[in-house]
């Protein structure tokens, strides 16, 4: 009797932790938000650093978009109505496609994806209907609803908890490196992603998968 073909197995599925901004998504605040600001103001870069210094507020969920967006039209000096605000918060995005072709092998494999970011009620849920592609990530750790930060470990205790995650074999990607020494100090296989060398991200993940 002939004895069937053995056929190499397949490498396990894993999850992935990823990050958002300068990873998927990159983003310039400074861009968008000048717009808001009158031309008589002969320091819009500083009254823009202002507001961004006071962002983990709105990212913790201290404090309301509402709160933060006048406040913010304050400083600016600015007579820009509300939904203008918004709308400049959220026109500072750009697609990553290179890490979306990523995204979009790694669903067709069956990795779990899961969202860890940083991220406002501004951003949220917009995002996600600006960027569909999104719905490849069943999960979503968001900063502003659950009140923590990376790169507090609390924030990765939470994901460990909630989806039952196993460090050592989660793949996580963020491109900030205290995010990253968070996650290699609870036990994540992290990688530190550079927006300019996309390609060494690809040959790390592709022995990652392979080596377990």
């Amino acid at each position: 009797m002939q004895q069937g073909i053995k056929t190499p197995e397949s490498p396990p599925t894993r999850t992935f932790l990823f990050d958002i901004g300068r990873v998927l998504l990159d983003f310039d605040f400074e861009s968008s938000l000048v717009k808001l600001i009158p031309e008589r103001i002969n320091n819009p870069e500083e009254r823009i650093q202002q507001v961004l210094e006071q962002k983990d507020s709105l990212e913790t969920g201290l404090i309301d978009p509402e709160s933060y967006a006048n406040w913010a039209l304050k400083i600016f000096e600015s007579d820009a109505a509300l939904p203008q605000f918004y709308q400049a918060w959220q026109q500072i995005f750009t697609a990553n496609e290179s890490m979306w072709r990523c995204v979009r092998q790694l669903a067709s494999t069956n990795h779990a994806l899961i969202l860890i970011s940083n991220i406002n009620a501004i951003h949220c849920p917009w995002i996600f209907a600006a960027y569909p592609e999104f719905a490849y990530f069943k999960h979503k750790i968001l900063s502003f609803e659950i009140g923590f930060l990376k790169p507090e470990f609390a924030i990765y205790q939470y994901a460990i908890k909630m989806y039952q995650l196993n460090p050592a074999s989660t793949i996580y990607i963020d491109d900030q490196p205290q995010n990253i020494a968070s996650g290699k100090a609870l036990g994540f296989q992290c990688w530190q992603y550079d927006l300019k060398n996309h390609q060494a991200f690809e040959i790390w993940l592709k022995e990652a998968l392979v080596t377990g």
